[in-house]
């Protein structure tokens, strides 16, 4: 028998030699002193004993052995030849008793080449072991910007905390995304338990992954894991049963085909009109069947400003399309947990279209529309790169810049005061559009800016150490909130006065929605494109925002202010037109250039006549940094 398995042995490494030669490809084991001969070293470090991954070791530290063994490690030299007779012994070993003896190895940018032990990795690589104990001594290439030397730091990062050596991702950015979604902190140590639930968690994924054709992508397994933690989550992960794994594996298959590029996504800048109806649907008129929406809302409409302008919205919907949709509010969600909850509370209570109206639920949103693919689901949010749901927002920045245009006109101190909430996608873009309008009009003002949402903030001594008369706050209040500090406000006389506020009109959206998957537009929409994502991002030329001014400002400025509205609305001006300067010098906008949507959407910058800056996450209250891991601007800063 272990004469057989040497023989059978001999033919895998005849077999990669040949595809190796075939391919052009060096067909022997990799040497890593002449691998180091083209590294500048930075340090060596003693690991220890360390459980070795089998599919990580590739090599040896030295070229003396390399011509026995394929690249695979399987041997080459004869079935008569005193290799074979050692190799054949140690097989019977391992077969009776096993092998215990650890190996001796060198790692480098987590690959392993031993010095000691070749055939006990090439007996345990045959017959199919995972892992093998070694001593083992890391070295560590000197920092560079290439992207695998960066990919391997920000593993020693990881390795530091969790002592985990065997996941490795393709793309920058992963190791630290793999703590977030698992809700490990960078530089928290990790226990045995925690890594005894993830090892039992990496291996069932990754024993479905392979038998599911896993290894014929062009990714790793921890690339795969990871498309599939953001999706699925990591909770109960280990306990769930293989079916139930290759069932939601099967559903994502696509995404991990196209990873790491993600779907294209298609902005969908203004409504489509109505169009012509059929010939068959105008000789014979039948009525829509009623649709059944529902409105997943983080809080309700007497706490929150943004839950009322939906319920409103909602509520619009109802009365003008009466009779072909009947519509259903779930309150206080909260959280993911919670939005799932009531999805699927919604979808047994016979609704096939779902709203969810905050950005916090953009991953229970994706995680919903992959478990019910016949349900529309759309989530408030914006720049979402995902073929799974389709998302929706406002392009609010026209509405702010006109706003800046007014405080602009009317400030007596040239200090005006902004609160922001979160430092998220089209956040920074209402920012920088207020400030540029400021700018278009007095070049001397400067915005000062606070975030709601950053621990320790004071609004208010900000504003009142600089003089602020003008302040741009929340867009809308709730109705329980007996507030003025929403819209754009005057706070000189130590009241506040409200002088103008931008309008969301949710439900005329809402409305050209639902009435173009009752007239088949929706389905139309990526007949062109159908594997990108579809975000929906209309403004003042839809009527789905709108500015409102008091009556009481001066009728030259209403007329200044009307003049540039019609302007944007037809699309004869836009606020991110060059030259704009950034408040640290750069350039960001040349002259006679517009911004893309794209780069307005994801601007993390601030403009040059904004005083402050974009908080980290570590900075934000732990609602915000909920909020701000999912949509932030600064992604780098997530982790």
């Amino acid at each position: 028998m272990a004469t057989e398995a040497y023989g059978k042995a001999l033919r895998m490494a005849q077999r990669a030699y040949r595809s190796d030669i075939t391919r052009g490809r060096y067909p022997y084991l990799q040497v890593l002193d002449e691998l180091l001969s083209f590294t500048n070293v930075e340090a060596e470090a003693d690991l220890g004993l360390v459980d070795i991954p089998l599919d990580q070791v590739v090599g040896t530290k030295t070229a003396g052995r390399t011509r026995a063994f394929a690249s695979n490690f399987m041997p080459l030299l004869g079935e008569d030849s005193e290799f074979a007779m050692k190799w054949i012994s140690l097989y019977r070993a391992h077969m009776d008793e096993g092998i215990r003896d650890p190996i001796i190895a060198y790692e480098f940018m987590n690959r392993f080449y031993v010095v000691e032990g070749n055939k006990r990795v090439s007996v345990l690589k045959y017959v199919g072991a995972v892992s093998i104990p070694g001593y083992v001594t890391r070295v560590i290439p000197k920092r560079s910007e290439e992207k695998e030397n960066r990919l391997y730091y920000e593993f020693l990062d990881f390795y530091r905390d969790s002592q985990i050596n065997y996941i490795w991702f393709s793309e920058l950015g992963s190791f630290p995304r793999l703590c977030s979604l698992i809700g490990k902190d960078q530089g928290e140590a990790w226990s045995d338990d925690d890594r005894t639930l993830f090892r039992s968690s990496y291996i069932h994924f990754s024993d479905v992954y392979k038998e599911k054709g896993g290894d014929r992508l062009s990714i790793t397994c921890g690339d795969a894991f990871l498309v599939y933690l953001g999706i699925y989550g990591y909770e109960g992960m280990a306990d769930k049963t293989y079916a139930l794994l290759r069932q939601e594996l099967s559903k994502i298959w696509d995404d991990l085909e196209l990873y790491p590029e993600k779907p294209s996504m298609k902005l969908v800048m203004q409504p489509v009109s109505g169009g012509e109806a059929p010939i068959i649907k105008k000789l014979i008129p039948t009525p829509p069947p009623v649709l059944k929406v529902a409105f997943i809302h983080d809080k309700t409409a007497e706490t929150s400003g943004w839950t009322y302008g939906h319920e409103l919205g909602r509520m619009y919907l109802e009365s003008a399309m009466e009779g072909t949709v009947k519509t259903a509010a779930y309150d206080q969600a909260g959280d993911e947990k919670g939005c799932l909850a009531a999805i699927g509370q919604a979808v047994r209570d016979g609704c096939t279209v779902i709203f969810t109206t905050s950005s916090k639920f953009l991953g229970a949103s994706i995680k919903a529309a992959v478990q019910y693919p016949s349900v529309k689901i759309l989530n408030c949010s914006v720049n979402t790169y995902c073929g799974h749901l389709r998302t929706y927002y406002g392009r609010l920045y026209e509405a702010k810049f006109l706003s800046g245009l007014l405080a602009g006109i009317l400030t007596d101190t040239d200090a005006i005061g902004y609160i922001a909430d979160y430092p998220i996608f089209g956040m920074t873009a209402n920012i920088n559009a207020f400030a540029l309008g400021v700018k278009m009009v007095n070049p001397r003002a400067r915005v000062f800016l606070a975030w709601s949402t950053q621990k320790g903030s004071d609004p208010e001594k900000l504003f009142r150490e600089n003089h602020v008369g003008f302040v741009s706050g929340q867009d809308l209040a709730a109705p329980g909130q007996a507030t003025r500090s929403f819209g754009l406000y005057d706070i000189r006389d130590g009241k506040m006065v409200n002088i103008a506020f931008p309008v969301w009109h949710w439900g005329k959206f809402y409305e050209r929605i639902l009435r173009s998957i009752q007239n088949g537009r929706w389905k139309r929409a990526l007949a062109d494109q159908p594997s990108s994502s579809v975000n929906y991002w209309w403004g003042l030329s839809s009527g789905m925002i709108d500015f409102i001014a008091s009556k009481n400002i001066p009728k030259d400025t209403a007329k200044l202010l009307d003049i540039f509205k019609n302007q944007i609305t037809i699309g004869q001006f836009n606020p991110f037109s060059g030259p704009i300067a950034d408040n640290q010098g750069k350039l960001q906008c040349a002259d006679k250039e517009t911004l893309s949507p794209e780069k307005i959407i994801t601007m993390d910058w601030l403009a040059e006549n904004v005083c402050g800056y974009i908080p980290g996450l570590k900075e934000l209250t732990a609602e915000a940094q909920e909020v701000v891991k999912i949509q932030g601007v600064r992604q780098d800063d997530i982790g």
